[in-house]
């Protein structure tokens, strides 16, 4: 696909316009959709959860957390997240919309991502604490690897949006807000 004809920030709602918008969850919670490389050969970064962590242990997702007292408002949240999960300082982020938030319904959560494109300058190192690896991948890896898939998650089999590529499974929330931004800048149908 030829990313270079996409007006991403046309396509991408704004920031306040996304944080309107009403999803389940009673906790409020964003995430950043770093994209580095754009349009050329874009990239998603996301971050694989440690297997010893008590929430969401393994899981694949978006850097991003819960809103603390301190952040103005959840893009500060993304940011700061960002910072602390993977050291992506705010410095080297344009901040260039949002998607729609997501809900989910066993943790609660309302997370709004926002996505920003990456400088070229920018490092990322993975938390220890929170992090076991950063994870890259191509707009074509994830488009490649997208499939609706049934998985049973709590005993309870659940049809959702999924992306595979080697060993890495993203499903869950992280899925239905990677299939969103796909969706809305027309790489997917």
């Amino acid at each position: 696909m030829d990313f270079k004809a996409i007006d991403l920030p046309g396509l991408l709602l704004d920031t306040e316009s996304a944080v309107a918008m009403r999803a389940h969850g009673k906790t409020e919670a964003a995430v950043l959709m770093p994209i580095s490389n754009w349009p050329h050969a874009p990239r998603l970064t996301f971050t694989e959860r440690r297997a010893d962590l008590r929430k969401h242990a393994g899981e694949i997702s978006f850097p991003g957390g819960t809103t603390e007292p301190q952040d103005r408002d959840l893009e500060e949240t993304a940011l700061r997240e960002s910072e602390e999960e993977i050291a992506l300082h705010r410095v080297h982020v344009d901040v260039i919309g949002a998607v729609p938030p997501v809900g989910t319904f066993a943790t609660s959560f309302r997370i709004q991502p926002i996505v920003g494109l990456v400088s070229e300058e920018a490092t990322m190192v993975a938390n220890p604490e929170e992090v076991a690896t950063i994870l890259t991948f191509g707009f074509d890896e994830l488009l490649d690897s997208y499939a609706m898939r049934r998985l049973v998650r709590r005993g309870v089999p659940i049809r959702t949006p999924t992306f595979e590529i080697g060993r890495h499974l993203i499903w869950g929330a992280t899925a239905r807000i990677l299939t969103d931004f796909l969706h809305r800048i027309g790489a997917m149908n």
